[in-house]
C-alpha cells in the first residue's frame, strides 16, 4: 500500500497524471465499490488481519463476484458460513481455494499468513453437535497463521473426558470453549486453567435452551473469572478474538 501510494504520488509530481486521475486510483487502494457490495481493500494492512466475507444471505451471483475481485487482488481471503451447495457453484471459478464443509469456511491464500509462534490456542468442545461451530473457531485461528489444538467431545455429561485432557489444556495460551444445553463447560473450564477463556454458546439443545439463548445466559453469568463470551454459534468471532489475545 505505502509503495502504491508513492508511486502515484511520483506519478503526479512528474506530471504524468493528473490529481482527478490520483484520487480515483488511491480511493481503488481503499474500497472498491461492486454496486451491490463495497469492498474492503485496506482492512490487512488497518488491522493485520486478512479479509472476512460473510455469505450467508448473499446470492451466488454476489459471493463470485466478491471472491473473484477480491482473489484478483492478491488479497487473503476468508469466506464464512458458505454453504456446501452453494460452494458446489463457485468452486469451478477458484480451483486453488480451500474448502471445509464442517466449518463452511472457505479460504484463498495468496500470501502465506506470519506464523505466530508464541504458543497454541485449544479449542474445546462439549459435544459433536457443537463440531460446526468448533471447527468455525479453529480454522479461523489455522487462517491467521496459528496453532489450533482441538479437544472435542468433552462436555460435562461426562467430564471425566475433559480431565484426560487437562495438562494440554493448560498449555495454551487463549482457550475456547464450545457449548449449547446449559453451556457449563465454560465454567468448569475457567476454574481449572490460568488462561483466559473465549466462551462460545451454540444452539444446541432442547427446546428451554431457546436455540442458544440459555448457554449464551448461563456463560455470562459464569461464576469463574476471566470469561468472556460471544454471540450465540459465533464461532468466527472467537477465533478472531484469540488470534489478537495470543499476538499479544
Amino acid at each position: 500500500m505505502n509503495e502504491q501510494l508513492k508511486g502515484l504520488l511520483a506519478q503526479v509530481s512528474d506530471g504524468s497524471l493528473d490529481i482527478t486521475q490520483a484520487q480515483q486510483q488511491i480511493e481503488s487502494l481503499y474500497f472498491t465499490d461492486l454496486g451491490h457490495t463495497v469492498l474492503d481493500m485496506d482492512r490487512e494492512r488497518r488491522t493485520g488481519h486478512g479479509e472476512v466475507v460473510y455469505c450467508a444471505g448473499k446470492s451466488v451471483s454476489q459471493i463470485h463476484d466478491i471472491l473473484s475481485h477480491l482473489d484478483t487482488s492478491g488479497i487473503n481471503v476468508l469466506a464464512t458460513r458458505l454453504d456446501e451447495v452453494i460452494w458446489q457453484q463457485l468452486a469451478p471459478s477458484f480451483p486453488h481455494a480451500a474448502y471445509d464443509a464442517s466449518s463452511r469456511l472457505c479460504s484463498l491464500i495468496h500470501t502465506q499468513p506470519r506464523r505466530c509462534t508464541k504458543g497454541y490456542i485449544a479449542v474445546v468442545s462439549a459435544g459433536t453437535s457443537d463440531a460446526s461451530v468448533a471447527e468455525e473457531a479453529a480454522g479461523t485461528i489455522e487462517f491467521y497463521g496459528h496453532e489450533v489444538r482441538r479437544f472435542n467431545d468433552v462436555g460435562v455429561a461426562g467430564i471425566h473426558r475433559l480431565f484426560r485432557h487437562l495438562e494440554e489444556i493448560r498449555g495454551a495460551r487463549v482457550v475456547i470453549t464450545v457449548a449449547g444445553m446449559e453451556g457449563a463447560l465454560a465454567s468448569v473450564v475457567g476454574g481449572l486453567v490460568d488462561a483466559p477463556v473465549i466462551a462460545v454458546p451454540t444452539s444446541v439443545g432442547y427446546g428451554a435452551n431457546f436455540h442458544g439463548v440459555s448457554a449464551l445466559l448461563s456463560m455470562l453469568n459464569s461464576c469463574s473469572s476471566g470469561i468472556s463470551v460471544v454471540n450465540i454459534d459465533n464461532g468466527f468471532g472467537a477465533g478472531y478474538l484469540a488470534v489478537m489475545m495470543n499476538d499479544l
